[in-house]
C-alpha cells in the first residue's frame, strides 16, 4: 500500500434523482426520507457508504488490499477470522495471546485496515474483536460523509400499480410506488490526513479511488424503484496541511446551488445554477471541481 495521505480534504458532492426514491424509509412504508418539519428530502449517509462499497467491490473485485468489511449477507466475524488466522490466533486463547504480545492490539487493527478498503476509509466496529478483550473492535476512519438534504421540499408522490401474473387464483393485485418527481441533493463529506497517518493508512490510491466511487456510485446501482440517479457535481477541497487551513463550515457555505426559475417546479438539474464564491477561500485551500 502507499503512503497515508497528507493533506486535509472537504468535500460537497450534488447528486439527483428523477421519478424514483433515493432512499426509501423502511418505517414509513418505504416513503422518501422527508423531514417532517420542512419537507426537505433526506438520503443517510448509510445509503451512500453502501452506493461507494458496492462501486469498489465491482471495480476491485476484492484484489488484495481492496476487499469489502460491510457485506450483504456476510457475516463479520468471517471477516475478522481472517486476522486471527494470519496472527495465528486461537478462539479462546486470545486473552493469553495478548499477554505475551502487548502489541496485538495494533497488529490486529493493522491487518483489518490493510486488507479491507472500507475500513481504511469510513473505519468500522469489530464485535469479535471486542469480545476477545482487544482493543481494537472500533476504528475511527478518516472519511466521513453528513446525510444528503434537498437543495428544495420535495413532494413524494405515491402511484398505485397493478400486478396481472397472478399467484393461486387471486385476481389482479394493487400495490403501491413511491417517487420523487425530482430532486436533488447536497451531502458534505470531511477526509482527516490525521487519522489517515495515524490509524488506518488510508493512502493517495485509496483517495483516487473514492472520488472514482462517489463519482459512480449511481452508475451500477440502476434499479426501477430508484428511478435516474446521477452523481452532478463534486467538489473537492484540498488543505495544504495536515490539520486544515480554514474550517470546514466556512469552505462549504461558499458553494451556493439555486433554483434559476423560482415560478415552476424543478424537473432538472439545468433548472438550478452553482456557484463556488472562491473569493472567500482563504490561503492554503484550493478548489477542484469534478463531474
Amino acid at each position: 500500500m502507499s503512503e497515508a495521505i497528507k493533506n486535509r480534504y472537504e468535500f460537497v458532492v450534488l447528486f439527483d434523482v428523477e421519478n424514483g426514491n433515493p432512499n426509501g424509509d423502511p418505517d414509513a412504508g418505504n416513503m422518501p426520507r422527508v423531514d417532517p418539519e420542512t419537507g426537505y428530502g433526506i438520503v443517510t449517509d448509510v445509503c451512500l457508504k453502501r452506493k461507494i462499497r458496492n462501486y469498489v467491490e465491482t471495480v476491485k473485485e476484492d484484489a488484495p488490499g481492496f476487499g469489502i468489511y460491510i457485506k450483504e449477507g456476510v457475516p463479520l466475524n468471517r471477516s475478522d477470522k481472517r486476522a486471527f488466522e494470519y496472527l495465528g490466533l486461537e478462539d479462546g486463547k486470545v486473552k493469553e495471546a495478548k499477554k505475551a504480545d502487548k502489541d496485538l492490539d495494533r497488529k490486529v487493527r493493522d491487518f483489518m485496515c490493510k486488507n479491507f478498503f472500507d475500513i481504511r476509509t469510513f473505519g468500522a466496529v469489530m464485535t469479535t474483536f471486542t469480545k476477545n478483550a482487544l482493543n481494537c473492535g472500533q476504528v475511527r476512519g478518516p472519511v466521513q460523509l453528513s446525510f444528503a438534504r434537498s437543495i428544495d421540499p420535495i413532494v413524494p408522490q405515491e402511484l398505485t400499480i397493478t400486478r396481472t401474473a397472478i399467484a393461486e387464483n387471486k385476481k389482479t393485485e394493487m400495490g403501491r410506488k413511491y417517487i420523487v418527481p425530482y430532486g436533488l441533493y447536497r451531502a458534505e463529506g470531511y477526509i482527516s490526513a490525521n487519522l489517515a497517518r495515524k490509524v488506518t493508512g488510508f493512502s493517495e490510491e485509496d483517495l483516487e479511488l473514492l472520488w472514482q466511487a462517489i463519482l459512480n456510485m449511481f452508475e451500477n446501482d440502476h434499479a426501477a424503484a430508484r428511478g435516474k440517479m446521477a452523481v452532478r457535481k463534486l467538489i473537492i477541497f484540498r488543505h495544504d496541511s495536515e490539520l486544515g487551513n480554514a474550517p470546514a463550515h466556512k469552505l462549504f457555505d461558499a458553494v451556493h446551488v439555486c433554483r434559476v426559475d423560482e415560478s415552476s417546479p424543478a424537473r432538472a438539474f439545468s433548472d438550478y445554477a452553482l456557484t463556488v464564491d472562491e473569493s472567500v477561500i482563504p490561503a492554503g485551500v484550493t478548489v477542484e471541481c469534478r463531474e
